[in-house]
């Protein structure tokens, strides 16, 4: 061996002896100030994966994957197998199947807290069949509910090494991004990334500039082939995910949309990593990422200098240096806030024993030059109330909008297509529609995780009338009601109607058992009705509930729990003289033929877990109740889990209720039922006084008013009903049958059914208007592609000001097919 080559092997010696002291720091670090639970946890990990065996935990069959490379079980941990479980250590023969755990994310660094969840890679090589993969990830599921029992958040993915030298990916759950990231995901895996047990990441090893004795080889595969061959390492002792020379501005795009996604949960480390992309895409097209900056500290064995190789400072640091170029300082201000947030170690409150993450941060604050109050603030945030909470969700969820946008512009400008997946960008599109489009009928709900407690002692109602200087309709104040405390107090929030203004106090958690309700609409009425909604509300509707699959998201969206609200704002009970009346319609009520419906609330949850309040009033709002909510069911819709018909008459509410309970029995049943030959039913209702029919159509339900019965079934057996969802098609643009049991209205739906010459395309628009294209030529692929490409990226789909504008409610995809016997089938295209 030559010299150069002697040096050589030094110095990789040397690196490998600073990736050893940065796992022993990052181990202290991990387990600095957290909980027991978290150390058992922790520690107890690789064990557990080392070892397959009934009395641990994730057993899941003999032959699941086990043994970790190069680990050697500490005494202390068999201690403690041997104490917990009754498990004894013993000498493992078998070739060890898995290559290493690392655990990723802000663990190990100054960004974690004791409610930082647990992120960790079991890395596996390729030839590991699928079988045994699928194995690996069952135990990997029991071993996150073992966590879970010890209240440790714990998120276990099996990662394939060549998962990013072949780009490849799995669909995109949960907690895994498929498509929306690849290289920028392996970015953050080297920056973050604190091995467990098992082989150190070649990457590390491999010189920065690709330089060995002095030559330079011009591709990192070229210069690892270089280094076995010389014989500077023992490739079978060192875990390679390939190098980070393949990040293209396409992935941005994806990364930005998944960050977003994630900001949902995690508003302030999401804000961090936003930022974080928006400072890479600033430099393109050079590439130069944090994590090549670590790799450089090591190898120029610069690790002993600390908090300089902590994943989060440095991401602090970076953001912070592209903010002051750019002269933005009003983001920088917010990510400082959001980086002190996210470390959470509330300076203003004394503690005893220091911390290392607390002594770093007091330095960092002295720095920014905060005051005492400020901070004081800020270590608060738990005890904030609606007002705080909701400024700073639409401060952070201002900066996700500007970050991604920006992120798009910089995709326009460099003239880049997105990689991520269509699937993958519908179901990510669909959870940032869920959760953050803002529209008229649906209630907003703040979900920060920052404050433990947003309930009220006292919520009072009160409703202005339209000759009033104030805009009419419902304000909701966090006083009681007595001049001196409502007078010039800011209210809370304000709707048109009370049931959205409940709602939304209700699903914001601002309403406990204990609060005080007062209710003054300007006719002297108690509290009684509003008393009985909340009580209804809390019977009926849980705040919490699973998060929607990805299954819910990317089909059609469907009613889950249905509360229709009668008569809340709006009795016609009241002045009503019951005692000498022959008729007991309540929709037809009396001699005078009174509808005793003088206002209809429709309150839902739909599968994508959005709440939604539609209002009717008037002596005719039965009927356009009825109207709107059959045409947000398609045929091939679930009945919802739960309908409730609560009733708030002063007089024959139980009559009102039971009628009513039939009437929409009825409809929901003729809605859901596909008619025979696809005929339309109808159904006479006798209201007001007046006779009205409703279609049961194709694509939805009609309403119609009919003098006699002549002009009734003239339009009946001549097609000649006006106003219908669909425009009747000659035979040869008949639309496909089958496409009703999927039509609704609200969002667009694209069919394609492929022909000898390419494929046609059925387009059903938000109000169920077609249109058909014959013979379209090119891939499906690529259109769907433009299409979603045109929804998210374009300037008038994505009109951001304030978070009443964002729309990403992206089209559906379906793809017409035939089966065995000839006829149409439809599936959700993939």
């Amino acid at each position: 061996m030559s010299n150069l080559d002697n040096a050589m092997q030094y110095n990789i010696s040397n690196v490998k002896k600073e990736l050893k002291h940065l796992v022993h720091l990052k181990h202290e670090r991990a387990l600095a100030g957290m909980s027991v639970e978290f150390k058992r946890v922790f520690s107890l990990l690789p064990a557990i994966f080392h070892f397959n065996d009934p009395k641990l935990p994730g057993f899941h069959q003999l032959d699941t994957p086990c043994g970790i490379a190069f680990y050697q079980i500490p005494d202390s941990i068999c201690a403690q197998l041997k104490n917990d479980f009754d498990f004894v250590c013993t000498e493992e023969n078998s070739i060890p199947s898995i290559s290493a755990l690392y655990s990723m994310g802000s663990t190990c660094s100054i960004g974690q807290s004791i409610e930082s969840d647990l992120d960790i890679w079991v890395c596996v090589e390729s030839n590991l069949s699928e079988t045994r993969k699928q194995a690996l990830n069952e135990k990997c599921r029991q071993v996150e509910q073992w966590a879970k029992q010890q209240n440790v958040k714990l998120t276990l993915f099996v990662v394939d090494v060549d998962r990013f030298i072949n780009n490849h990916h799995e669909c995109l759950m949960g907690e895994n991004c498929g498509s929306a990231q690849h290289i920028l995901l392996l970015e953050e895996f080297y920056r973050t990334a604190t091995l467990l047990a098992g082989k150190y990441l070649l990457w590390f090893v491999v010189p920065h500039n690709f330089t060995i004795n002095n030559i330079k080889y011009p591709t990192y595969k070229q210069c690892v082939k270089a280094l076995i061959e010389l014989d500077l390492i023992n490739r079978d002792e060192w875990l390679d995910f390939g190098p980070l020379t393949g990040l293209s501005a396409e992935e941005y795009f994806g990364a930005s949309l998944w960050q977003l996604y994630k900001s949902i949960d995690s508003p302030f480390k999401a804000v961090l990593k936003t930022l974080l992309l928006e400072a890479y895409s600033w430099i393109y097209p050079e590439n130069r990422p944090i994590a090549y900056e670590m790799r450089k500290s090591i190898q120029e064995f610069n690790s002993q200098k600390g908090i300089n190789l902590d994943s989060y400072y440095m991401l602090l640091e970076r953001i912070t240096a592209y903010l002051v170029e750019i002269k933005d300082f009003e983001r920088l201000e917010l990510i400082r806030m959001c980086f002190y947030l996210k470390v959470n170690e509330k300076l203003s409150q004394t503690q005893y024993i220091s911390s290392w993450r607390r002594e770093i941060l007091e330095n960092i604050v002295k720095e920014w030059g905060w005051s005492s109050e400020r901070i004081a603030k800020l270590d608060s945030s738990h005890t904030w109330k609606i007002e705080q909470v909701r400024e700073m969700h639409e401060i952070l969820l201002q900066t996700m909008m500007t970050g991604y946008r920006n992120l798009l512009n910089f995709g326009r400008r460099n003239n880049l297509d997105s990689i991520i997946s269509p699937q993958d960008m519908a179901v990510l599109t669909r959870k940032l529609y869920a959760s953050y489009e803002v529209l008229p009928g649906k209630i907003t709900t703040l979900k920060l995780n920052i404050s433990n407690n947003l309930q009220e002692e006292a919520l009072t109602f009160i409703h202005v009338k339209e000759d009033r200087i104030n805009r009419a309709g419902w304000y909701v104040y966090n006083q009681k009601p007595e001049l001196e405390s409502i007078s010039g107090h800011q209210y809370l929030e304000y709707s048109k109607y009370l049931v959205k203004l409940v709602g939304w106090c209700y699903f914001n958690g601002l309403i406990a058992d204990t609060t005080e309700f007062h209710y003054r609409d300007g006719d002297e009425q108690g509290n009684t009705k509003i008393n009985k909604f909340i009580e209804n509300l809390k019977e009926y509707f849980p705040i919490e509930v699973p998060a929607a699959t990805e299954e819910q998201l990317y089909g059609p969206c469907e009613i889950r729990h249905l509360a229709i609200i009668l008569n809340l704002e709006d009795d016609p009970s009241t002045n009503l003289d019951i005692e000498f009346e022959i008729s007991k319609n309540v929709l037809n009520y009396g001699k005078k033929e009174l509808s005793l419906v003088g206002s209809v609330d429709l309150l839902y949850r739909n599968s994508w877990n959005e709440i939604r309040v539609l209002h009717f009033s008037g002596s005719l709002c039965v009927l356009e109740a009825i109207k709107t909510l059959l045409n947000r069911m398609h045929k091939d819709a679930d009945l919802p889990d739960l309908m409730e018909i609560f009733c708030y008459s002063k007089y024959l509410g139980n009559e009102i209720k039971q009628q009513m309970k039939k009437l929409m029995d009825e409809c929901i049943e003729l809605r859901l039922t596909t008619t025979q030959n696809n005929s339309t039913q109808v159904k006479p209702l006798r209201i007001d006084g007046s006779s009205w029919y409703l279609f049961f159509e194709r694509l939805g339900v009609s309403v119609h008013q009919f003098e006699n019965a002549i002009d009734f079934y003239g339009a009946v057996s001549n097609n000649k009903v006006q106003g219908r969802p669909l425009n009747m098609l000659d035979q040869t643009n008949e639309l496909p049958k089958e496409i009703d049991s999927v039509a609704y209205e609200g969002i667009i739906q694209f069919f394609f059914e492929d022909t000898d010459s390419g494929f046609d395309l059925y387009i059903l628009n938000e109000n169920n208007q077609v249109e058909i294209y014959r013979n379209c030529n090119g891939t499906k692929e690529n259109m769907v592609k433009d299409i979603n490409d045109f929804y998210v990226l374009s300037d008038d789909r994505f009109t951001f000001k304030t978070s009443s504008s964002v729309n990403f409610n992206l089209p559906q995809f379906y793809q017409i097919t035939y089966n065995d016997k000839g006829k149409r089938e439809i599936f959700l295209l993939n």
